[in-house]
């Protein structure tokens, strides 16, 4: 503890040490000074809630507390209540989801990561329902993703996972796209992630019939991007969607060369994307397949 910290020990009276303000203050001093202990629990050593009508009585009230250990303990509540009875948490997500984003951005490291886990059990439990909710989750999520506290960051890029894992690409998509501009480098390499693993789960048709001229755009913006992580993500973007246009455009019953099906994708990018576009992606994607080929 510093020797400010010290000080401020001393200044307290004799009948506060005795009672539970000053144990409270304690976590507070602990906290500030970098050395504070909290258990951060894995959703699967979650509890039930025992008394759901009391717990659901006091949970936006304590969401809102000033006391962070009291919010964080009410945040932890909120991953019980949607993991084991979501249905009686329905009726306030809304203004969960609300105090979520207040803790979210909390400069307190404790706070802010477990409504992080929070957010993650919510996705997994409500899925497609959140989607009308989800934006300013998205938001936040993609920034601490993208900060320099390690653990913090961890946790935010895990509960894009789950974002990206649960809710349906179609109707997460849509949310994602804006984020591909964002004027800060490390949220468009996050959220290029995120679509890089939201479009396999569209599958063939999805993407073919809703999605690919999109797509096309998307990955191509990305492969000259300033970070490594968003070119990767272009990349594997590209390849899946070069994959799928072959599939549904070129790989019919009838048999064609390789050099037919090249052709048709080289087609593609040149009607969809401008000259020097199309010439970045056609070298990632056909550098990719002659490694592919020598490999085999």
């Amino acid at each position: 503890m510093s020797e400010t910290a010290l000080r401020d020990v001393n200044t307290i009276p004799e009948s506060e040490r005795n009672d539970g303000r000053f144990e409270r203050w304690n976590r507070e001093l602990w906290s500030r000074d970098g050395n504070s202990e909290v258990e951060y629990i894995g959703s699967e050593n979650l509890n039930t809630v025992e008394d759901v009508e009391n717990c659901l009585k006091t949970l936006l009230s304590r969401l809102d507390s000033k006391d962070w250990s009291s919010v964080c303990e009410a945040l932890n509540d909120v991953r019980r209540l949607s993991i084991f009875h979501k249905e009686a948490i329905v009726g306030v997500l809304n203004d969960v989801i609300s105090l979520i984003v207040k803790s979210l951005k909390n400069p307190r490291s404790a706070v802010c990561k477990t409504a992080i886990m929070a957010s993650a059990d919510i996705f997994k439990a409500f899925s497609d329902d959140i989607i009308d909710s989800v934006d300013p989750l998205l938001v936040q999520l993609l920034l601490k993703s993208s900060q320099d506290k390690r653990f913090v960051c961890e946790a935010a890029e895990s509960s894009l996972i789950a974002l990206t894992t649960w809710v349906s690409p179609i109707l997460l998509l849509p949310k994602l796209e804006p984020f591909i501009k964002n004027r800060n480098p490390r949220i468009r390499a996050k959220d290029s992630m995120c679509v890089c693993r939201s479009v396999p789960q569209l599958g063939v048709d999805g993407i073919e019939a809703f999605w690919i001229d999109k797509l096309i755009q998307i990955g191509a913006s990305q492969l000259s991007d300033r970070l490594p992580e968003s070119r990767d993500a272009a990349c594997t973007l590209l390849l899946e969607l070069q994959s799928v246009y072959e599939k549904s455009h070129v790989l019919k019953p009838t048999a064609v060369s390789e050099e037919s099906a090249i052709a048709s994708w080289e087609n593609f990018c040149q009607s969809k994307l401008s000259p020097s576009s199309a010439q970045a992606v056609l070298r990632v994607t056909n550098i990719t397949r002659e490694g592919l080929v020598l490999g085999s």
